[in-house]
């Protein structure tokens, strides 16, 4: 009988540590493993062929560490690599095992929030050229309308720790006024990017009064302890001792002290070689 194992949490750098963050508040009792891809990040701005090749190899890394369940807690890796994953890989390389995203959980109940119907999307350029967020609402809420937004500067700032500084103010009001160009009665505003709630002070100060401003985190942990409340099966695999384990494909150093930002607190990482 295969001992039970952690689950897997993975971003293509720091920001699906916001994500971790808020699962281990909901689900603290749950072993994980973390994996930023560091050293090939950003996805944002990569095809859809290199984003799978690379997301793949990951998820193929967090099988080998005995990972019964991954997380993508990445919009661009969910957007442009999971359904394949899902689909064509594995139930030929692990049918046994589960891949999850951050975009189908949040898109079931974004529109719950919207009053008028009108919902704004800010995330990168891969994410909002993949339409991800647009088909996934609109299987759910065809009333909504969806705008969205590419911020490409953004998580530049975060990951140079400029984002909270004068600086970054002009690219948030610019990309914050070309949001509400498309429709001034826009009255929710997901932050479809996993780095974003590091900003949501400043974004919060440059949206119009009464907007509701909605980060992911708790969406995706909510969902997943409903996930694993519905498959018992797959609860039953994974270990329960409270622990967490960090790893980069770069350099351990650089990101121990940029992942403190994003997770709240001191972690040490280890490294992984992929491919």
């Amino acid at each position: 009988m295969q001992k039970a194992q952690p689950i897997g949490v993975f971003d293509s750098g720091y920001g699906g540590l916001t994500v971790l963050k808020e699962i281990v508040e909901k689900l603290p009792g749950y072993d994980y493993i973390y994996l930023g891809d560091n050293a090939r990040a950003p996805y944002g701005n990569r095809s859809f062929s290199t984003v799978y090749q690379y997301t793949l190899q990951c998820v193929k890394w967090f099988f080998q560490q005995g990972c019964p369940l991954v997380v993508l807690a990445c919009n661009t890796a969910s957007a442009k690599a999971l359904r394949t994953i899902q689909q064509n890989d594995l139930p030929i390389i692990a049918p046994e095992k589960r891949v999850l995203g951050v975009i189908r959980p949040t898109t079931e109940v974004v529109g719950n929030y919207s009053d008028c119907k009108n919902v704004g999307i800010l995330a990168t350029n891969g994410t909002v050229k993949s339409e991800s967020y647009v088909i996934e609402i609109h299987k759910f809420f065809p009333d909504v309308a969806v705008y969205q937004q590419a911020c490409p500067m953004w998580v530049p700032l975060i990951e140079n720790n400029e984002h909270m500084g004068h600086g970054a103010d002009f690219f948030i009001k610019k990309n914050l006024r070309q949001l509400f160009a498309q429709n001034p009665l826009i009255d929710t505003v997901l932050l479809a990017c996993t780095h974003y709630p590091l900003m949501y002070e400043k974004i919060e100060e440059f949206t119009p009064l009464g907007v509701k401003i909605i980060p992911q985190g708790n969406i995706v942990a909510n969902s997943l302890a409903t996930y694993l409340q519905r498959h018992p099966e797959m609860d039953k695999e994974i270990s329960k001792n409270g622990h967490r384990l960090f790893y980069t494909t770069d350099s351990t150093e650089d990101f121990e002290e940029k992942a403190a930002i994003f997770y709240g607190q001191p972690i040490v990482a280890r490294h992984a070689d992929i491919g």
